[in-house]
């Protein structure tokens, strides 16, 4: 029988929920505790309680999305021991959509906090997506070494892989109202990830090693 939560697991939540929210439509610092309070529908005196106020709620929220996001990346390399190097590259690509997408609210508030110049951005550069880049590294560098991938320009590999893993949640707005491509959709991510395998078959791969995922 599953556990129901406690209530005052329910109260953080409803916090967190209440602040992915006003955090993408007016911004972290266009959104105060009142309102976040408000919107959540608790004290003000449980966002201090549970987060030490907005600052500590960011750093949480920030946090939490990278400890997942860095599981997936940690579980999703482990794979390379028993498959292709394109294969562990395209299923960890596969994972990485599906965890944006699950969670697609918060990455979309995250990528952009991590545009900004700030000491927790510093932070999640060093802490995170170092140990990001070391695995997405170590997958490339392997493909190159066995012949699956041709040899090149590893920073700018690198570049734009991340820029196609992220720019459906940097860009939202602008795919929803001027493209009309709805991103929360669960067949946009089997489309969007096709496009991804396209683009490692013809940028990344030897020409013996251009075949489909299996």
């Amino acid at each position: 029988m599953p556990i129901q939560p406690t209530v005052p697991n329910q109260t953080k939540e409803k916090i967190i929920d209440a602040a992915i929210a006003l955090f993408n439509t007016q911004g972290f610092n266009g959104t105060s505790v009142r309102e976040i309070a408000k919107k959540a529908n608790v004290n003000v005196a449980h966002i201090s309680y549970y987060f030490n106020g907005k600052g500590g709620l960011l750093e949480y929220l920030v946090s939490k999305y990278y400890e997942g996001y860095l599981s997936v990346i940690e579980e999703g390399y482990i794979r390379l021991s028993h498959e292709t190097p394109k294969n562990c590259l395209l299923l960890l690509i596969q994972d990485i959509l599906n965890y944006q997408h699950y969670n697609r609210q918060l990455a979309r508030f995250v990528l952009r906090e991590v545009t900004l110049d700030s000491t927790l951005i510093r932070e999640v550069m060093t802490t995170y997506l170092t140990k990001e880049k070391y695995f997405l590294k170590a997958i490339l560098e392997e493909g190159i070494k066995t012949g699956y991938f041709r040899k090149a320009p590893m920073v700018h590999i690198l570049v734009q892989l991340k820029s196609l893993l992220n720019m459906p949640y940097l860009q939202t707005q602008y795919m929803t109202e001027v493209l009309y491509i709805q991103t929360h959709e669960t067949y946009f991510v089997k489309q969007y990830f096709h496009e991804i395998e396209i683009w490692i078959d013809h940028l990344l791969c030897e020409p013996a090693q251009k075949e489909a995922i299996v």
